[in-house]
């Protein structure tokens, strides 16, 4: 399984249209691609600006599906002008479980 964080800076202006690109790219991944194991979004207490997004993937096929997923680039081209930074930060999964499916 890969596991890795991606750390972002969001234009504070364009905070709420942002997360609503977000969201809708989360839901149709989650939803439409089998590899997506999960996708959680966060926001920074007190940065609403900095977004933190947790992703889990089945294996690096499934990563690499989800880049050229059809969701994913449509998220990419409308935030580009809204990110001010992106970090990806690699992990090593150590223990990962989970009750069941949260939803906002």
């Amino acid at each position: 399984m890969i596991v890795r964080i991606a750390e972002t800076e969001i234009d504070p202006d364009q905070i709420e249209a942002y997360g609503a690109l977000l969201s809708e790219e989360i839901e149709a991944s989650v939803r439409l691609e089998p590899g997506v194991i999960f996708l959680y979004a966060l926001s920074v207490k007190g940065s609403r600006d900095k977004v933190l997004v947790i992703e889990g993937y089945a294996d690096q096929a499934a990563y690499e599906a989800h880049l050229t997923s059809p969701h994913f680039l449509n998220y990419k081209t409308r935030t580009a002008d809204m990110v001010r930074s992106l970090r990806l930060i690699e992990t090593d999964p150590i223990s990962l479980k989970a009750k069941n499916q949260i939803s906002n």
